[in-house]
């Protein structure tokens, strides 16, 4: 069982993930993209914003009391992501296919089940 806290910051994290990573849709495709994948146009600044905007789930995961292991591995995501967002035409490519920020809430939520 989930404490209401806990539940709270979950639900807040989603809705972050959601706008970052999955706000729109492409008509007649399962792909979706978010505030993160328009951000990334922007070079450089973009990606960093972006990354800073991702931090705010690593951030909920920390008040939880999240174990290291777990944060590491957000912030790894976090991480590749940037690195990809370097990179021209492809880190466009991998801020719509990666989606770090769903990644990172479905880690928060399968170790907040555990």
């Amino acid at each position: 069982m989930i404490s209401q806290d806990a539940d709270q910051r979950l639900k807040r994290s989603r809705k972050i993930a959601n706008l970052l990573d999955g706000a729109w849709g492409i008509p007649h495709t399962p792909w979706r993209f978010g505030v993160d994948a328009l951000l990334g146009l922007l070079p450089v600044a973009g990606d960093l914003v972006s990354a800073l905007l991702g931090l705010s789930i690593v951030w909920q995961a920390h008040k939880l009391g999240a174990p290291r292991t777990l944060k590491l591995r957000m912030l790894a995501n976090i991480g590749l992501d940037f690195l990809l967002g370097s990179i021209p035409i492809i880190g466009d490519i991998a801020d719509v296919a990666y989606r770090k920020n769903i990644r990172n809430t479905d880690l928060l939520e399968a170790w907040l089940k555990k």
